[in-house]
Formats: C-alpha cells, sequence, structure tokens
C-alpha cells in the first residue's frame, strides 16, 4: 500500500507535466492543423533555459520566469521564420520540416552547452517533505507541480471557454476563412496560440529540470507521450488532455510496479524478468489503440 500511494502521487505529478506540454500541443493541432513534432524541443529548450536563467538570475523563481518567457519569445520566432510558411503545405511536408528542426536544436544545445547532463537545483522553499505515512516522506516540490498542473488547467480552461480570445480560438479552429472574413486577423490569431503552446512547453521544462538530468534529446520521450495524451482526450481539448495526461501519468507510473510484480507472481523468475517491463512500456500504448478502437476521436473530442 505504501508503494501504491507513492506511485500515485507520481503518476498525478507526471500527468500534470504532461499537460502542460500536451495542452500547447493539443491546441496548435487542433486550431491551427499543424503537426508540430519540434514541440518536445521547447520543453528541452525551456529545462536549458530554466538552467542558464537560475544562475544568471541567482534563484529558481526569477529563472522560472524568465526562462518561461524566453521559451515563448523563442516559439515565435519558429512559428514567424518557419512555421507560418508550412500551414498551407502538406502533413508530410510538416511532419519532415519540424523533424528537420528537431535536430537542428539538438546539435545546436550540444554545440551551446555540452552533451554533459546539467542539473537544476530545486528551490529551499521546495526542498523539504512531508509525512505520508509512517514511515514514508514525500517531497513538497512533487506536490507543488501537480499543484501549478491544476491551475493551468483551470487557468486554460477559463481562456478558451470564457474569454473573447478563446471565443477566437474556438472559431479559428471550426472556420478560419469566416473568422478572416469578419475582420480577424487569423495570422495574429494562430500565433497567439503558438505563442502559449510554446510557453507551456517550457514552463513544463524548468518544472521538470530539478527531478530530471538536462540533456539534449530530453523532449523526445516526453512529446511521443503527450501525442498519447491528445490522441486518447482528443485533438483541440483542453478538458481531454488534462483527464488523458493523468490517465496517461497514472498508468505509465502505477503499471511499471504492478505489471512486474504481477508477472513475478505468475511466471518464474527469468520469464517475469523479460515479460514485465517489457509489457509495463507498452500498457499506455495498449490503452490507446482501447480507447482508439472504442472512440476514434478521443474520450473528449473538441466541439466544432
Amino acid at each position: 500500500m505504501t508503494l501504491l500511494a507513492v506511485q500515485l502521487l507520481n503518476g498525478f505529478q507526471l500527468g500534470m507535466l504532461l499537460f502542460l506540454v500536451a495542452a500547447g500541443l493539443t491546441l496548435v493541432f487542433g486550431v491551427m492543423n499543424f503537426v508540430n513534432l519540434a514541440h518536445g524541443v521547447q520543453y528541452m529548450l525551456g529545462a536549458y533555459l530554466g538552467v542558464t536563467c537560475a544562475s544568471l538570475a541567482g534563484g529558481f523563481w526569477l529563472g522560472l520566469l524568465l526562462a518561461a518567457m524566453a521559451a515563448g519569445a523563442f516559439g515565435l520566432a519558429l512559428e514567424w521564420l518557419i512555421f507560418r510558411h508550412l500551414y498551407a503545405r502538406s502533413d508530410l511536408d510538416q511532419v519532415l520540416a519540424t523533424f528537420g528542426i528537431i535536430v537542428t536544436l539538438n546539435e545546436a544545445v550540444r554545440l551551446l552547452w555540452g552533451s554533459a547532463p546539467l542539473e537544476l537545483p530545486m528551490p529551499d522553499l521546495l526542498s523539504g517533505s512531508f509525512m505520508l505515512m509512517d514511515g514514508l516522506r514525500y517531497p513538497v516540490y512533487r506536490i507543488a507541480i501537480t499543484a501549478v498542473g491544476l491551475l493551468v488547467g483551470l487557468a486554460l480552461a477559463f481562456l478558451v471557454n470564457r474569454t473573447r480570445a478563446g471565443m477566437l480560438i474556438r472559431a479559428g479552429a471550426s472556420n478560419p476563412d469566416m473568422v478572416n472574413a469578419l475582420g480577424v486577423d487569423i495570422r495574429r490569431l494562430f500565433r497567439l496560440v503558438f505563442g502559449i503552446g510554446a510557453m507551456l512547453a517550457g514552463f513544463a521544462g524548468v518544472l521538470a529540470a530539478p527531478l530530471v538530468s538536462v540533456e539534449p534529446g530530453m523532449g523526445e520521450n516526453v512529446l511521443i507521450l503527450a501525442f498519447v495524451v491528445i490522441v486518447i482526450g482528443g485533438i483541440g481539448s483542453i478538458r481531454g488532455a488534462f483527464i488523458a495526461a493523468i490517465l496517461v501519468g497514472l498508468v505509465d507510473t502505477v503499471g511499471r510496479t504492478m505489471i512486474t510484480d504481477l508477472s513475478h507472481a505468475v511466471l518464474s523468475g527469468q520469464a517475469a524478468s523479460r515479460l514485465g517491463p517489457a509489457l509495463a512500456s507498452m500498457l499506455i500504448y495498449l490503452v490507446m489503440a482501447a480507447v482508439l478502437a472504442w472512440r476514434p476521436a478521443g474520450l473528449f473530442p473538441a466541439r466544432t
């Protein structure tokens, strides 16, 4: 039960990080109909910028703010220089171009920061732990990440569903030509969506930096999980991304532990050692396949 409690909390924390990445990706994919494989690079850049900005600013909090803003600005620069020329192109062109950006930026990171992993110290305010149960303490920082994810989810839901900008975003997703004909600069609207997505991904990278090694290529695995999240939740749906991110986080963390333990209870030691980790790594994709077979548009598809 102690292990289960820890894995449940870890699953929620992973789910909130995935939501921060997937929320921007689902908006870009759903509103702009743009396949952006380079979204994971924004997560990586956020982590690197967080390390650099925290070192220059002399503290985690100011570094977090500066890194998130810098990641958003870099995303806007990419959109203006490259991505806006790809909106009218085919999905294959978008995939190839954004994959090229992944390779280029990974090498640029190696050139600027080196290949050795970097670390970002936790803020002193959140470096402690609290008593979860007898003999077990849980880090405060992980709880803080979960709380931040919940607050960002509420803020995004309010932005999309209760503001004029959100109304225009939803209208642009349904019929961009009509919105443009009514006098709204659809390019500027799309640029706003892209900037929000890039800033959220960079923000997630800074939050994750104290927990993981900051290294080139760290955004690829997160990107794959983010795509799983938006496929399960429904493309373009913030609510779907939120619920699916929690589901994927729980399945990934709890499933890896429980599947391995169950395989040892059923099979011999050597066979269980091979089968358990293999099934655990496949579990979230099996869940995605089941959701696609049941609801091809996802659990909570965006209304259009």
